[in-house]
């Protein structure tokens, strides 16, 4: 089976084009998709990547929500389509309703970018399986409105259905609640996270090539690996 996955690009993306390389890395076709075109062109699975969609107007992934490409995605992740959201990406996700919880301001009001260690907490999901639970992975993280926050009733639910996919392992660099890094839903088919796992991909350009185990894992996930 050849695996086809598309990476959206909105005016003000910036990443989409290392998502694709990420992509092609782990052996799958890497098909662009524009954000005012509903039609994504029958892919297998979608990344929505890092970067500042439409300028972060008015709140991070706020406009981004109500693209055409979005509704699209929105619906047929309800039919179990895989979705990953990358940092900016991750914001879109929560707005358009396929995460719980919000991306806030970093605690501190500081843009942080800098290597970051991440613990796997969830191997059961379409972009982890790959990995072993209790890892750590170090990847990249380059964001001014990461700090996750959700009611404590979600929070809770979050946790009790080992819905947390990655926290922060050494330090919890941004203030997210219970130091929350990444996050799936209900069927772990969509997840999104803050660091970015497209830039680390080789040791040679990144501080490791621990972010490729995802791009693997939703591979595996969509040939029955």
């Amino acid at each position: 089976m050849s695996v086809r996955i598309g990476v959206i690009t909105f005016p003000g993306t910036l990443d989409d084009v290392d998502a694709a390389r990420a992509v092609r890395l782990a052996g799958a076709e890497a098909v662009s998709l524009w954000h005012a075109d509903a039609d994504i062109k029958g892919v297998d699975a979608v990344i929505v990547p890092g970067g500042f969609s439409y300028g972060d107007y008015l709140r991070c992934g706020a406009i981004a929500r109500f693209a055409p490409v979005m509704g699209e995605v929105v619906r047929q992740a309800g039919q179990g389509l895989p979705v990953l959201g990358i940092c900016n990406g991750f914001q879109v996700l929560c707005e358009a309703g396929l995460l719980p919880g919000a991306l806030t301001r970093n605690e501190g009001l500081h843009f942080i970018c800098r290597d970051e260690w991440l613990k796997v907490e969830a191997t059961d999901t379409a972009w982890t399986s790959r990995y072993e639970a209790g890892a750590q992975i170090l990847v990249p993280l380059k964001s001014g409105e990461g700090r996750y926050q959700a009611s404590p009733e979600v929070l809770d639910e979050l946790e009790g259905e080992g819905r947390v996919v990655f926290r922060y392992a050494s330090d919890n660099p941004n203030g997210s609640q219970r130091g929350i890094a990444g996050i799936a839903s209900a069927n772990g088919r969509v997840v999104g996270l803050m660091p970015h796992p497209e830039h680390a991909t080789e040791a040679l350009t990144g501080p490791s090539d621990d972010g490729l185990g995802m791009f693997f894992s939703v591979i595996d996930s969509l040939v029955g690996a």
